[in-house]
């Protein structure tokens, strides 16, 4: 027997032992880390060892040392961000996508993780009601699909203004005109930076931060050239949607003969809404955009990092984002080689685990997670509203709540009592002028139990807050 055939056995065993400890810690295990990265880090540093390491130990050695600054994410409360957890079989293929180890740039190299990506990619347009010809890539996260479908755009408006970007760069080039909502999310800022396109106009918002068509109407008509229009589908305060059918007739009558505007769509976690008959109402018109930005980390609940980026037109993807080397071998036609749509050549086959979890929910199961992560954040609102003092302040329409109670700083404290009772995790934040306590709903375990309990833990924040006021007001 050759030593190389049990070489993984004793590490690939222990590292199965920790991780369903982990997994069966959750339920009960508070959820912030117990110890704060400056408290952890000197476990982890001091001197490298001159020599190897058992691999078996080193695994334990970092199950021991990371257990205390582990967050709770994957868990029923954590509401804190827009993270989701993982589905067992999206976990599982996770660690079998590691352990085959593909480079998924090409598919004559590595046919199985090109065409499980491909099929995870016509599963998601078919879910998503988008075009059946549209290109599907696998990026990091929703800040690289952002990039990657503004990219697209980016090629494609100054192509029919007569520029070709790829040959000239950007130097000289037409003015780009970016439209974006006064309160998108801030990565389209960053895509636009790293997009050389500079700060983006902003247009004004309604009170639930959807873009105004109105505003909309009035940012096109005062300028002309090379137009790059981004909308909203779940604003990261409220979940509201922008009206993209509106928008988006409104984008792409503008400018004369191959001058239409290019509507790009984050939709990093809402774009899932389109997934379930009881929520489509949200998207109408979504399929007429030109580019679509989500996270599968988030709504579709698979492991880091797996964004997805959706472009219409696969020529101005492949365009803006491909490359062509003589040691590549590249496909023939059809559904081109992934490093074609994506700012990689050498990744991860991050599209199987897309494919596992879409295999394991099928079509009314997709829809059962979303609908229900939806249900769980309207129990959330309504719980959180009975209590002294609280008030949600958005429209509940999707898996987002923001509360604020009497004032910022009453607020702020009820934030940090709840973070230091670590039954459940939701994070401040800022909106339309006011602290909030901002709720997340994006991980396929919460449920009825994890709600109560995290309604509990709030309005025994909010109760402690107010006697700690009180006995202030003794004082005096």
């Amino acid at each position: 027997m050759s030593a190389r055939r049990n070489t993984y056995d004793a590490a690939l065993d222990r590292a199965v032992v920790h991780a369903k400890e982990w997994l069966e810690s959750l339920p009960d295990r508070p959820v912030p880390p117990r110890m704060s990265a400056d408290q952890i880090a000197p476990s982890f540093a001091g001197p490298l060892p001159d020599g190897p390491t058992d691999p078996a130990e080193v695994v334990d050695l970092l199950a021991a040392l990371a257990e205390p600054g582990l967050m709770a994410i994957p868990g029923g409360r954590f509401f804190g961000w827009v993270m989701g957890g993982t589905l067992p079989a999206a976990l599982a293929a996770d660690w079998l996508t590691s352990a085959w180890d593909q480079n998924a740039g090409m598919r004559y190299a590595t046919p199985a993780a090109a065409t499980a990506e491909e099929a995870a990619g016509g599963w998601l347009l078919e879910l998503l009601g988008l075009p059946a010809g549209a290109d599907v890539g696998f990026v990091t996260g929703a800040t690289m699909a952002n990039f990657s479908g503004l990219a697209a755009a980016r090629q494609q408006v100054l192509a029919q203004a007569g520029w070709d970007v790829n040959a000239l760069g950007l130097n000289g080039c037409p003015p780009v005109r970016v439209l974006v909502g006064a309160e998108r999310h801030d990565t389209i800022d960053l895509a636009l930076r790293y997009l050389g396109l500079g700060a983006p106009i902003s247009v004004a918002a309604d009170e639930q931060g959807r873009i105004r068509i109105d505003a909309l109407a009035a940012a096109l008509d005062a300028g002309s050239g090379p137009t790059i229009v981004c909308l909203q589908a779940g604003n990261v305060h409220s979940g509201a949607f922008d009206p993209i059918a509106e928008a988006v007739a409104l984008a792409h009558a503008q400018g004369g003969p191959g001058q239409r505007p290019w509507v790009h769509v984050d939709g990093a976690f809402g774009l899932w809404a389109a997934a379930t008959p009881t929520l489509r109402r949200l998207v109408p018109g979504l399929a007429d955009a030109d580019s679509w930005a989500t996270d599968a980390h988030k709504t579709l609940n698979v492991p880091y990092d797996c964004g997805i980026v959706i472009v219409a037109q696969p020529e101005a993807l492949r365009a803006a984002l491909g490359v062509h080397a003589s040691y590549l071998i590249a496909a023939n036609g059809g559904p081109g080689d992934p490093y074609e749509k994506v700012p990689e050549l050498s990744r991860r086959a991050r599209g199987i685990p897309v494919w596992a979890a879409l295999r394991s929910l099928g079509r009314d199961g997709v829809a059962d997670l979303v609908d229900r992560l939806a249900q769980h954040a309207r129990a959330i609102a309504a719980g959180i509203e009975a209590i002294d003092g609280a008030q949600v302040l958005n429209d509940v329409v999707f898996t987002q709540v923001c509360v604020a109670f009497e004032d910022d700083e009453r607020t702020r404290a009820v934030t940090a009592q709840l973070l230091a009772d670590g039954t459940a995790w939701m994070s401040g934040s800022r909106w339309r002028g006011r602290d909030v306590l901002r709720v997340s709903v994006s991980n396929w375990s919460t449920d009825a139990d994890d709600v109560e309990r995290s309604v509990d833990a709030v309005r025994r924040a909010a109760n402690a807050v107010r006697l700690a006021s009180v006995g202030q007001w003794d004082t005096l």
